[in-house]
């Protein structure tokens, strides 16, 4: 990732992120799928464990500490203090299956990742782009935080700001499968 990608404000990542996900199916299957990746993710990194300071410290609660600083510096802390409690909420959660025996541990990890990637893909399949991470990988750091202000946006929070985002990268709508994509 280039350092001047990661280092953007939330307006212009989201925004670039929004670009490539304007159909409300592919919206709709990033609101589960991005979830299970991350717990997925949080499962697989909860067996690993580093010693800090007398404590041992998952490389999931590491992962976590790292995002938590790029999603509080992106300039709409709001936003990024809620996309750390969920992804802080899904990584506690992740910890619960680090007992299970190797082989449930393993599977409910690949198979949640498997699952979350493909539902994601089906997504982009109704919106006709490809993902925004294969244009610039910062869209993996990003895409929590498009989920997060989509769930605020339901609730009536953050509505100024998706508007801005809306301006910036158009409409949501329901792609006609059957036209071509305008180029």
């Amino acid at each position: 990732m280039p350092a001047q990608s990661l280092s953007r404000p939330a307006l212009d990542l989201l925004a670039q992120y929004a670009r490539h996900h304007r159909d409300r199916r592919n919206i709709a299957t990033h609101l589960v799928g991005i979830p299970m990746v991350l717990f997925a993710a949080a499962t697989l990194l909860s067996r690993g464990v580093v010693q800090l300071g007398g404590e041992k410290v998952s490389f999931a609660w590491l992962a976590l500490a790292a995002f938590s600083l790029w999603a509080l510096s992106r300039g709409q802390l709001a936003l990024g203090a809620a996309t750390v409690l969920f992804t802080a909420a899904l990584v506690w959660a992740a910890h619960g299956l680090a007992g299970l025996g190797l082989a449930p541990w393993l599977a409910a990890g690949v198979g949640l990742f498997v699952a979350g990637w493909a539902l994601q893909f089906v997504g982009h399949y109704y919106e006709g782009r490809r993902p925004a991470s294969a244009d610039d990988a910062v869209g993996l750091l990003v895409g929590p935080m498009f989920v997060v202000l989509e769930l605020l946006v339901m609730a009536g929070f953050c509505r100024g700001l998706m508007a801005r985002i809306e301006q910036a990268a158009g409409p949501t709508m329901l792609r006609d499968l059957a036209q071509p994509l305008p180029r």
